[in-house]
């Protein structure tokens, strides 16, 4: 009989898909993509086909367009070589019997006029400077100044996200998340430090929302609720700074409840720093929400185990630990210690730091 604590390790359904597990491995930018098309490799097959027994992969952030690229190197979703790609990926995965989601991504304003096309400024929801950095071929820069963009372009943005959803379907994806966090686009919209339109996308909350709602309903036209979900932080990052989060994040998750979603993947705290950077109620959340909760931020096996087993999550995504160790699950349920990560190979490069890790077998 399994004992409570070994819960983290049990199945679970998400929407209509079963998980043989509780462990998410989180959205890792790598840099690994060809550099003329943007593009997976077969590099990238192997990667992610040495994580599938995760319970569920959610891909590195995928740029829906040109005008969504922020940083060097960072696959897309919107060409045929980009669907070829990620189709290899998908097919790798699904040999070793894993499940995997694309996560779909404009980063607006952390950009840089360099990976724009025609050197055009990044756009954002107003004409507001980020203080950030990006990477580029170089190295790490500044983002540049970018432009507030026009009401008439949003429709066109969600028409890009509904394309890269179609395309993701075509390369075998199981299902897709929305990047709705850490300071790109989308939460840019969101908040209002960094949202001053007085248009029906700025203002109140209901219109900073407009364009989020809009997207997940473009991209239900493509997948089902149940293959659904969408990544949130109400802290602030990349300089993306509310108010009022907690009523902020309240109205949207009932949005999204409403609309049947399979998850809402929520980082508490700092991304890769303090937890408690936000006094904030995810709990709160976690109650409004008819789908899955998935946790994510510095979890470890022990915090994992007790927030799944004292129903504060369903799901735990973990992000760095799975860069050094592919077979995180297992190392997890037997209690074995994890390999550190090299920190000069997580940026661009090859193989080294990437898929020469080895498993504990090893």
């Amino acid at each position: 009989m399994t004992s409570p604590t070994e819960s983290l390790f049990r199945p679970v359904m998400l929407g209509d898909l079963r998980l043989p597990n509780r462990i998410v491995m989180a959205p890792l930018t790598r840099n690994r993509a060809s550099h003329d098309a943007e593009a997976p490799q077969a590099l990238n097959a192997e990667y992610y086909a040495q994580r599938a027994s995760a319970g569920l992969i959610i891909s590195e952030a995928t740029q829906i367009s040109r005008q969504g690229q922020g940083y060097a190197w960072t696959p897309g979703m919107f060409t045929p070589a980009q669907r070829e790609g990620w189709r290899g990926v998908t097919a790798a995965v699904h040999a070793k019997a894993g499940r995997i989601f694309a996560q779909l991504w404009h980063v607006g304003r952390i950009s840089h006029v360099a990976l724009q096309d025609n050197g055009a400024a990044p756009v954002a929801p107003s004409a507001i400077q980020a203080k950030g950095k990006t990477f580029l071929s170089s190295g790490f820069v500044d983002v540049s100044m970018p432009r507030a963009l026009e009401a008439h372009e949003l429709p066109g943005i969600v028409a890009d996200y509904r394309h890269a959803a179609e395309v993701a379907k075509e390369a075998g994806f199981d299902g897709i998340e929305l990047h709705a966090a850490n300071g790109y686009l989308i939460d840019q919209f969101l908040k209002d430090g960094s949202n001053r339109r007085r248009d029906e996308f700025g203002g109140p909350i209901e219109n900073r929302c407009r364009l989020a709602l809009l997207v997940v309903d473009a991209l239900l036209q493509v997948f089902p609720a149940t293959r659904l979900g969408i990544r949130l932080s109400p802290a602030t990052v990349n300089d993306a700074t509310d108010s009022n989060p907690q009523a902020l994040f309240g109205y949207l998750v009932a949005e999204l409840s409403r609309r049947g979603l399979a998850y809402i993947h929520l980082i508490e705290g700092q991304t890769g720093g303090a937890r408690d950077a936000l006094a904030f109620d995810y709990a709160a959340l976690k109650q409004a929400f008819s789908g899955a909760y998935m946790a994510n931020n510095g979890y470890t096996r022990a915090m994992a185990m007790a927030a799944v087993d004292e129903g504060r999550a369903d799901l735990v995504a973990f992000g760095r630990p799975y860069i050094a160790n592919p077979d995180l699950v297992e190392r997890l349920a037997a209690n074995a210690p994890l390999s550190p990560l090299v920190q000069a190979t997580l940026y661009g490069g090859g193989a080294e730091g990437y898929t020469d890790y080895p498993a504990l077998a090893a």
